[in-house]
């Protein structure tokens, strides 16, 4: 039986490409989703986000719990929106006018100034066992690239449609928002923060 991992997270996309990500490495490990309470998220980088995340997730449901924290980050807008990325546009978590409002700040920014990264911060939390205490690791994937001036492609979610990933071909360069969901998965900020998360799950 696969052991049970949880995704602190209430997004079903982010559950479905963590259960990629790991079952490429780690098919014994089952990905679950969160069903408890949000915790409310006051840290100010990724890396506390995610520990939040985390913890309340590891307390609530006693498994080993995982978060990810994570975002994307223009270097014209001083690493913004960041750890904002998810409520750049408000509160209502609203991806496609996040979206809009980056594109319209940076609109007369010319292309070579448009670099940006993809940021993931990945908090796990292994819960007290038989008297032994918590055990947090946290790790960071980073992937470069550069925001177009318009959407491009269906595929993904939030930002992807608008980030371009450095390493393409000149001429056949593509948003996220067209790679497929394999190609996306074996090179995001999530699957490179996973490199450094995998030994850490053997120790599970």
């Amino acid at each position: 039986m696969p052991r049970q991992i949880v995704l602190a997270t209430h997004n079903p996309h982010k559950v479905e490409e963590f259960q990629a990500i790991v079952a490429a490495t780690r098919p014994d490990i089952e990905v679950v989703g969160y069903d408890g309470p949000e915790p409310v998220e006051d840290g100010v980088t990724f890396a506390e986000n995610a520990l939040i995340k985390a913890r309340a997730a590891a307390v609530h449901t006693g498994l080993p719990a995982l978060a990810d924290d994570s975002g994307v980050c223009v270097d014209v807008l001083g690493g913004s929106p960041g750890v904002f990325s998810a409520y750049w546009a408000g509160h209502a978590k609203d991806a496609a006018a996040n979206l809009n409002l980056l594109l319209d700040q940076i609109s007369d920014i010319s292309d070579p100034h448009r670099t940006a990264q993809f940021v993931s911060t990945i908090a796990l939390v292994v819960p007290a066992v038989d008297g032994r205490q918590p055990v947090e690791h946290v790790v960071e994937g980073v992937w470069p690239g550069r925001i177009a001036t318009a959407p491009s492609g269906d595929g993904g979610f939030g930002y992807d449609p608008i980030f371009v990933p450095d390493g393409q071909e000149p001429g056949a360069e593509r948003s996220v928002g067209e790679w497929t969901a394999d190609e996306k998965n074996a090179a995001s900020h999530r699957s490179r923060a996973f490199v450094a998360l995998g030994p850490l799950l053997a120790t599970l």
